[in-house]
């Protein structure tokens, strides 16, 4: 399988409550049906490169212009706003693949996702051999059952607000990942950080940033069919809109050793988003009106009773126009003896999923814990990295340093 790299209602108070809660509720619930327990959960407590990006609109720093100072680095990298925006950005020369974490740019170009091309945007995929996959039993669980994917309640906002699409552009054209609205804890109920995988921004060590980064919250969220949505609206596909990457940031060991099987950056394979909206003023976190918390205590797997994975799957037998979960009890997966242990579950999700949530209950509060990353080619598991020190390190230099913007 493979590493899947693939308006505002009112009340929105009582939705967030309701967004959270269906989240907790599927965890507990299908624990429960499991064979999980009260006490199983009672049990299962917890024991970066960042780069700036620009908006392609006016210079004069205030809303919707470029962000303070960073028209000349448009420069620096020889890049003109308006030739980019009429399609410069297609332009794939590796001498001008950015790939340093301080070369991120991402000019926003209004309407460019627009719903066909939404759904026009294919699964980036990282696999993993059989091979790989064995290169360190000592510290690798035996493979676990498939897991079926379960299709989320409908409408999305009520059951999963803060799970959406990331969508960006590669040499290869339109690709999809997953993302979840996460927290930002220097900034209270105002957060515009989205979480996803390090391969859904960066193509690791062989290429740079990917371009037209933008996340969707609840996308499609009626889960309509591909007829149903035959002339779909913006609003039908984006309810919240579409929230442009301004700042990324994911771990250096990614940018450096990242490959189309995951490699060596796989164990590091994450990524944190600073978002803003194509239009309007409000943070992701208030438009959407839920968000969740990053748990960066990297509990061993043997700690943790149950974990789910939520995504948007797009290759067959999936379409990417519906959101899935899977919850199972993690197991260990070790590619090397001097690699991280990554979490693995049992799950039929395929590529288009990579990137989206993991989570768990601690203490009855739903908490991000991984994010899809690699997979087999059967597509009976996925793995996920384990976030620690690194990735909360990177978080933090988001938040501090890009968070209030």
């Amino acid at each position: 399988m493979r590493s899947t790299p693939g308006s505002a209602a009112p009340r929105r108070g009582r939705r967030t409550a309701l967004a959270a809660a269906g989240l907790v509720a599927a965890l507990t619930l299908t624990a429960t049906a499991c064979g999980g327990s009260e006490q199983d959960e009672a049990d299962a407590k917890p024991g970066g490169g960042t780069s700036e990006a620009a908006d392609a609109g006016g210079t004069d720093g205030g809303g919707g212009g470029l962000a303070a100072g960073l028209a000349n680095r448009l420069k620096e990298h020889g890049i003109d706003v308006d030739r980019w925006k009429d399609g410069g950005w297609k332009d794939w020369d590796e001498d001008k693949w950015l790939s340093e974490a301080k070369d991120f740019v991402n000019p926003v170009i209004e309407g460019l996702w627009e719903p066909e091309r939404m759904k026009s945007a294919k699964e980036a995929d990282k696999t993993v051999t059989t091979k790989d996959a064995a290169a360190d039993q000592g510290a690798t669980d035996p493979e676990p059952a498939p897991v079926e994917a379960v299709a989320e309640e409908k409408p999305y906002h009520e059951n999963a607000a803060p799970v959406g699409k990331v969508f960006f552009d590669s040499p290869e054209g339109s690709m999809v990942c997953s993302g979840t609205v996460v927290k930002d804890v220097n900034h209270p109920g105002k957060s515009n950080l989205v979480w996803t995988a390090g391969h859904c921004v960066h193509a690791g060590g062989s290429g740079g940033w990917y371009r037209n980064i933008a996340f969707v919250p609840s996308y499609n969220d009626y889960g309509k069919s591909e007829a149903e949505l035959a002339n779909a609206t913006t609003t039908e596909m984006a309810p919240y809109g579409t929230w442009w990457a301004d700042w990324a940031a994911t771990s250096d060991q990614w940018i450096k050793g990242g490959s189309e099987s995951g490699g060596d950056g796989a164990a590091y394979d994450y990524s944190v988003l600073h978002v803003k909206p194509e239009q309007g003023g409000k943070s992701l976190e208030e438009t959407v009106g839920a968000a969740l918390e990053v748990d960066f205590s990297a509990p061993s797997a043997t700690e943790v009773s149950s974990m789910g994975a939520w995504g948007y799957p797009a290759a067959a037998p999936y379409d990417g126009l519906e959101m899935f979960k899977c919850l199972d009890r993690p197991g260990r997966l070790s590619l090397s003896p001097s690699l991280p242990t990554m979490y693995r579950i049992g799950c039929t999700m395929t590529g288009g999923s990579s990137g989206g949530g993991w989570f768990r209950v601690v203490d009855g509060e739903t908490k991000l814990v991984s994010n899809t990353s690699i997979g087999p080619l059967e597509n009976t598991w996925l793995a996920g990295p384990q976030l620690g020190p690194s990735a909360e390190a990177m978080y933090q230099n988001m938040s501090k340093t890009y968070g209030g913007q």
